[in-house]
């Protein structure tokens, strides 16, 4: 009996840790022998999980707080399953052998992205995490080694289960989609550079904004379409547009239901995230594979998972990102290279195999 923590699954709207979750949920039902039985704990909403074989049982434990450590941990420790994952939180106080995901250290990278009290709750249940689980997982070598820089965490502990693809994301999408999807978010006019994710500093879309406008002052006609949820201290990346005058060429769309990703991505001249910190960066592994060239940053995890197919920039650098841009928008035989490679690269991460590492873990002792 492997429990699951899989309260992150049935939230509203699921963004990177949310969607690691669904899908690994999903993997390890379609992978697991016969012989193991999967129990996922939730509280509410249990039409918003993955559909599920006959394996998968759940519990639903309904509580408004705490629910992690008054909840899960409790129910699950006398429940003596053979070993607790938790995908995308933090191990309860009270628990049975206990295996967790840590996906990135961002708020020790890149603290003034998170406010004071959500760095000291992300500190805490980190070290605590590190301490409690019987093993840890980590969702690309670069998180591993930040595990171990700044927790002096034991790497024999950690093992890295990149995360694998959707098969919502696939090339070519039908042009016809793609159209509906571009006027369905008004994007008919210009090229578009395309950016998904969270609206947060350590994304460095102010740079993104001000590389685009020194490509609009030498003659390119081009738009910034950002996709995704306003976060911590969005408000001045918002202003950026509209303080160099070009807020009519920055477009904020706000969060894409996942249907609409592949039209919109298949759509852009370019995908572009030069981000500051990023413990996998899925985004970029969703634009390979709709054939979509890529611009992204020279560190964190980012060359781990894009490898040579995508343009690695400087991302403090705003001319190298500006550089990038324009190279991409003069030069089509570059963008068939970059869609090429990139479809090739896309292939090689899988659910499946992330989710057989996750089993040979959870199985493990």
């Amino acid at each position: 009996m492997i429990d699951i923590d899989a309260s992150r699954v049935t939230v509203a709207q699921r963004t990177g840790t949310e969607r690691y979750s669904y899908e690994i949920i999903a993997a390890l039902d379609r992978i697991a022998p016969a012989d193991v039985t999967l129990r996922l704990y939730i509280n509410g909403h249990r039409e918003r999980l993955p559909p599920l074989s006959q394996r998968a049982h759940t519990r639903d434990i309904r509580l408004p707080r705490l629910w992690t450590h008054l909840g899960l941990g409790p129910t699950s420790w006398r429940a003596r399953p053979h070993v607790l994952f938790v995908p995308a939180h933090v191990v309860p106080l009270l628990h049975p052998p206990t295996v967790v995901t840590i996906h990135d250290v961002g708020y020790r990278v890149f603290p003034e992205a998170h406010t004071a009290r959500r760095r000291l709750e992300l500190e805490l249940t980190t070290r605590w995490s590190l301490r409690a689980a019987r093993h840890v997982l980590a969702i690309s070598h670069a998180t591993r080694r930040d595990l171990v820089q700044w927790y002096g965490a034991d790497p024999n502990r950690i093992t890295v289960t990149h995360l694998g693809l959707s098969a919502t994301f696939v090339s070519p999408v039908d042009p016809a989609r793609i159209a509906v999807v571009r006027a369905r978010y008004g994007l008919t006019q210009r090229p578009y550079l395309l950016y998904i994710g969270t609206v947060q500093p350590r994304k460095n879309l102010g740079r993104v904004i001000e590389a685009l406008a020194h490509a609009i002052a030498a003659g390119y006609d081009l738009d910034l379409v950002i996709a995704g949820k306003r976060g911590w201290l969005s408000e001045p990346i918002e202003r950026r547009s509209g303080e160099l005058g070009i807020d009519h060429r920055v477009r904020f769309i706000g969060y894409v239901a996942e249907e609409d990703l592949p039209a919109l991505l298949s759509g852009a001249l370019a995908f572009i995230f030069p981000s500051l910190y990023e413990g996998f960066g899925m985004p970029v592994l969703e634009a390979m594979a709709c054939g979509t060239p890529v611009i992204t940053s020279a560190i964190s995890s980012l060359p781990e998972v894009a490898g040579d197919a995508a343009l690695l920039v400087d991302p403090r650098d705003t001319h190298a990102i500006a550089a990038a841009i324009m190279r991409l928008s003069d030069d089509p035989n570059l963008r068939a290279e970059l869609r090429a490679r990139g479809l090739a690269r896309a292939r090689q991460f899988t659910w499946e195999a992330c989710a057989q590492r996750t089993l040979e873990v959870l199985l493990d002792g």
